[in-house]
């Protein structure tokens, strides 16, 4: 090895003194002898060059030919390595400086790209464009420029409720993964809120008696068994104001009809058949779902499932009914589905609205089944796993306009009772089924 050096390094000595001759030549009109170049050459001059060469190689210690560099100044090759330290240097200008005082990392363990970025020990050009969970970062200038966009899933937030004592653990939900909290609230919840007339209702108790004992512990499920309906998937198809009306309704009907019609109801019938004010997958209000659910009225899931793609533009209405002059209506299409027969439409009576007490609600879910109920959600709430739930505030100098911001979810409450919560108190809670996954 030192041989094969030693041959590089005279090849371009060689150069290099004939190349600073001409330089000196043509500057000065002066013709050197290859013994006054040695001893008066112009290599202690280049330290008054302010070149940035070793600085964009980094190679101070082995020769590495390609480190070597045009030192313009003095129309020679200069290097960036320890064997230019000697008599005769052919040092670059900024190898002290650099090599000797700036250094910081061995050769070798960390590589150094000219132009790029690094992320990860992984080399990026520059120009290269990466995601970062929700964000977008650009190698620029050989940094990165990242966007500081909120996003729906914040490890930070997750590791402060699970070490904390909130009563309730959170999760890394996968399929949240890379989408902003803006569009969380955009395409994962899809209740516009409670519109006048909603709230103007009266409200309506139920008929049991006021000596009624209620269990601590109440699940519909459990009282009417096949006759309740498990949640469907609405994916990122802002429609739970759909999925909650169609579900309430299917159970509200098998436990009327005491188990005649247990099917569960098509929120695809709503979403792409609900006339007025149609938002589809873009929100939209309980008060309509119920007024279509009662007027025209829904047929099963299995006969309209869900839309594998639910943003698609060209999903119009599959399905039509007429009046048989009694109030009754029939389909007059057949399924979407051609694998089901069954194309019966299911209607409701007159929605009304339960009293906000909380023992009211309790004995409508026991009387009569599941009810409908509109939330507020805050960012917290899609990294939900077990527990009671709270929204957990944040600290104050943390507080930000962009986490202050509000929507509004719709769910089937079937139940309720009493958990071990925060600090150990016992707590009541509903059991909710939400629609999503």
């Amino acid at each position: 090895m030192w041989t094969r050096y030693k041959i590089l390094i005279f090849s371009y000595l060689t150069t290099e003194i004939w190349m600073e001759n001409q330089y000196l030549s043509q500057r000065e009109g002066t013709d050197f002898t290859r013994n006054h170049t040695i001893l008066e050459s112009p290599r202690f001059k280049r330290s008054t060059f302010k070149g940035q060469y070793c600085r964009n190689f980094r190679c101070c210690e082995d020769r590495d030919d390609d480190c070597a560099t045009q030192f313009h100044e003095a129309n020679a090759l200069c290097y960036c390595d320890k064997f230019c330290e000697r008599e005769n240097s052919d040092c670059c200008p900024d190898y002290k400086s650099f090599c000797h005082e700036e250094k910081e990392w061995p050769p070798h363990t960390k590589p150094w790209y000219p132009e790029g970025c690094l992320r990860d020990g992984q080399p990026y050009e520059e120009g290269s464009v990466i995601k970062e969970n929700c964000n977008s970062c650009t190698c620029s200038g050989q940094q990165w420029k990242c966007s500081q966009l909120v996003c729906l899933v914040q490890p930070e937030l997750i590791e402060r409720v699970n070490k904390g004592d909130y009563g309730w653990t959170a999760q890394n939900y996968s399929q949240f993964w890379g989408m902003t909290l803006e569009e969380g609230f955009k395409y994962r919840l899809g209740t516009l809120p409670p519109s006048p007339m909603l709230l103007g209702m009266n409200e309506v108790t139920a008929s049991l008696p006021a000596t009624t004992d209620l269990p601590e512990f109440f699940i519909a499920s459990y009282k009417w068994p096949g006759w309740t309906h498990g949640p469907l998937d609405q994916k990122n198809c802002a429609a739970s104001w759909a999925f909650s009306t169609a579900s309430v309704a299917a159970d509200r009907i098998a436990i009327q009809s005491k188990g005649r019609y247990t099917a569960n109801l098509s929120p695809q019938n709503l979403i792409s058949c609900c006339p007025k004010n149609r938002h589809g997958c873009n929100s939209g209000s309980i008060d309509r779902a119920w007024w279509f659910l009662r007027k025209r009225g829904l047929v099963s899931h299995a006969c309209y499932p869900l839309f594998k793609n639910q943003n698609a533009t060209n999903h119009g209405c599959a399905m039509a009914s007429r009046s048989d002059g009694r109030g009754k209506r029939h389909a007059t299409k057949p399924c979407p589905n051609n694998i089901e027969k069954s194309n019966r439409i299911y209607q409701c009576s007159p929605p009304y609205r339960v009293s906000s007490n909380e023992t009211e609600i309790m004995k409508e879910i026991m009387q009569n089944g599941p009810v409908q109920a509109i939330m507020q959600v805050h960012e917290d709430f899609f990294h939900y796993k077990t527990g009671i739930y709270r929204h957990i505030t944040k600290k104050a100098n943390e507080e930000s306009g962009k986490y202050r911001k509000l929507q509004t979810h719709a769910v089937k409450l079937t139940g309720w009772g009493t958990l071990k919560g925060a600090q150990g108190r016992k707590e009541k809670f509903w059991k909710y089924m939400k629609h999503e996954r």
